[in-house]
């Protein structure tokens, strides 16, 4: 009898392990890190987008563009870096905030503005999806949706719900965007993206899990200029501007902060950010106010820490020496 009991304890147990390791590999990404579902959740250091694709690359060693000092100059040599991002400012939120959903997530309607540059839904917006700024907040209003279990990136732009009663039943949008974070496949030429250069808003974020529980961002980041020239270079894929000023510069520059720039008196959530900016650079992604360099909203930063950024300047930058510039569409 003692014997039978063991043996059934033994094949509980042993079932329980093999359920365990089954559950832990559905859970675990194809970088083999875990992701965590729910608003700004950590992706625990998995990968966005393949090791090769322009967002993950290393330009550190890469010639500076013949223009960089006159593209800089246009925006200002002078002008602070600055974080768009952090906790609240008058009681909104700083920055974005995204969402990580399950593979089953609901899909549900939604139509847009500018349907000829929008993937169609239905899209994986849950209802209670956080808004940029806020679900009373008259700016952009993007909302970013990250599907763990199929890896996509789904983003819209100037994001309304609509009702029935009080209760949501689809989502209107200006545009939207999917992106396979496998593949990092571009979006067709001259399309638009939830952002004005028609590339992806949350590969370019600088986010709390990178910062504090990676101590390591792998990527590059995401910044706007208030004049940008009608042209863009890869891997941009639109333009939002009519100024054909070839000394404004096009979607998609990518600025490096250079290697000289002493870094050592910074915080060092700082620092993780500054490093990031030496080794991968950052893309001009919008039309924005100057330098402002884009970020997860958190309760958690410490907005005190982040405003030294402030001390880094326009002067401190150079341009990535840039490819093909597109100045026409069809």
């Amino acid at each position: 009898m003692r014997l039978l009991k063991r043996l059934c304890c033994r094949q509980v147990l042993a079932a329980s392990m093999l359920l365990g390791t089954l559950i832990f590999i559905r859970a675990v990404g194809s970088a083999g890190q875990v992701t965590d579902p729910g608003i700004n959740a950590s992706l625990r250091g998995k990968q966005i987008f393949p090791a090769d694709n322009p967002w993950n690359t290393d330009v550190s060693a890469m010639p500076v563009d013949p223009n960089s000092n006159t593209l800089i100059a246009s925006f200002g040599l002078t002008t602070p870096l600055h974080p768009d991002f952090g906790t609240t400012y008058q009681n909104r939120p700083i920055g974005f905030d995204y969402i990580v959903v399950s593979g089953n997530q609901p899909r549900v309607p939604i139509t847009f503005q500018y349907p000829n540059e929008s993937d169609p839904g239905p899209y994986p917006i849950p209802r209670y999806a956080p808004i940029e700024g806020g679900s009373n907040s008259t700016g952009d209003r993007h909302i970013l949706v990250i599907d763990q279990d199929n890896w996509q990136l789904y983003e819209t732009f100037g994001t309304y719900p609509v009702m029935n009663g009080r209760r949501i039943v689809g989502w209107t949008a200006g545009s939207g965007a999917k992106f396979d974070l496998t593949t990092g496949a571009d979006r067709p030429l001259c399309w638009t993206s939830a952002d004005a250069a028609g590339l992806p808003i949350f590969p370019g974020l600088v986010r709390y899990d990178e910062v504090f529980e990676q101590g390591i961002i792998k990527h590059a980041l995401r910044f706007t200029v208030a004049r940008t020239r009608r042209a863009f270079v890869h891997p941009a894929r639109h333009f939002a501007s009519t100024n054909t000023d070839p000394n404004l510069p096009p979607m998609g520059m990518r600025l490096r902060l250079k290697s000289s720039f002493d870094i050592s008196g910074f915080p060092p959530e700082c620092q993780v950010i500054l490093k990031a900016l030496k080794k991968y650079g950052m893309f001009l992604a919008d039309n924005g106010s100057n330098l402002f360099l884009s970020g997860q909203h958190d309760s958690r930063w410490n907005d005190e820490n982040l405003a030294a950024l402030k001390r880094v300047r326009g002067s401190d930058f150079e341009v990535v020496q840039m490819g093909t510039i597109v100045t026409q569409c069809p």
